[in-house]
């Protein structure tokens, strides 16, 4: 998960995995989208695929990058649980649900005890 969120951490490696959400590139044409040079695309590149959140392909001469989402699962799956809101929300929830109930039935209750008070 670490190695994962290292990758990235870099908003040049972020890019080239948006980039690769439309299908695999090949590397010239990565970093041929960057105003960086090629040499430090392909060091990004080599930091993804470490990470194992892009592959290459040889075809012939070329290769190809290819995303992989795999390793987010797990970074996912933390992240998640981070921003999900502890036991207190819940429970305070349950009671601010539980004041207002109480609060419509004595409404309800006032009133038909009031009714009987003035028929008597």
């Amino acid at each position: 998960m670490d190695q994962v969120a290292g990758a990235i951490a870099d908003p040049v490696r972020r890019e080239i995995l948006m980039m690769l959400r439309e299908g695999r590139l090949p590397a010239g044409e990565i970093a041929g989208r960057f105003p960086i040079s090629r040499p430090a695309v392909s060091r990004h590149l080599r930091v993804l695929r470490d990470s194992g959140l892009v592959r290459d392909e040889l075809v012939g001469r070329r290769r190809f990058y290819v995303l992989d989402t795999g390793p987010l699962a797990g970074l996912a799956e933390w992240m998640a649980l981070l921003a999900r809101p502890s036991g207190w929300g819940h429970r305070f929830d349950a009671l601010e649900t539980e004041i207002h109930r109480t609060r419509r039935e004595r409404r309800v209750h006032g009133t038909t005890d009031q009714a009987k008070e003035n028929t008597a």
